[in-house]
């Protein structure tokens, strides 16, 4: 999946008022997103031509900026420093860690993970990081925090650890561990937040 098509989902209204309403693989393949709260559907506006402005890179983390359908959308984004699969060998698209915000939706810092296969429908997933555990739900292929209460403590902790591990189980039963470095992070959501202004 291209840079450019992850910001048109991430700004087309896939992602509303800081509740994941579709998984990113639904998204991308154009069919209507169950919203994650009500599991009401929506589908999502039109995509913009905007391409996706790369405004720095902090490690393992790129910044961007984009303006697709006129509203704008910043996301850090990674790929995985290592995935494993059990049993080994499966094959998967790749997998990428998003934390985006979007000021017209009054969305900041939102975690979502988009995992590389189908998950096992009515699955959760984990995310370890920094000694702690969050629940995860999952849509599709992609998967975020259940309790978005404690979305802000999420990302306060992937701000301090060297690393975020993410589990998950496939729709055909092969279980994944990801983990991505977290080595500038910080420093992309500092960026994000002078340049992500509405």
């Amino acid at each position: 999946m291209s840079v450019r098509r992850i910001a048109i989902i991430l700004a087309s209204g896939v992602l509303l008022g800081g509740v994941s309403t579709a998984a990113l693989g639904q998204a991308s393949k154009g069919k209507a997103a169950p919203k994650a709260a009500t599991k009401s559907e929506t589908k999502p506006a039109a995509a913009g031509s905007a391409e996706p402005t790369l405004i720095g890179q902090f490690g393992t983390w790129g910044a961007y900026t984009a303006t697709p359908n006129g509203k704008k959308v910043c996301f850090a984004l990674a790929k995985p420093s290592s995935s494993k699969t059990n049993p080994p060998g499966r094959p998967r698209d790749p997998a990428y860690a998003f934390i985006s915000t979007r000021p017209a939706e009054k969305v900041s810092n939102e975690v979502s993970i988009m995992i590389g296969y189908p998950l096992k429908p009515g699955s959760e997933s984990t995310l370890e990081v920094g000694g702690g555990s969050y629940a995860m739900y999952t849509q599709g292929d992609g998967i975020w925090i259940k309790n978005a209460a404690e979305e802000e403590r999420l990302v306060d902790a992937m701000r301090k650890a060297a690393d975020v591990t993410v589990k998950g189980v496939s729709a055909k039963g092969t279980e994944t561990t990801d983990t991505f470095s977290l080595k500038g992070l910080s420093q992309a959501l500092d960026r994000l937040a002078r340049d992500c202004r509405s």
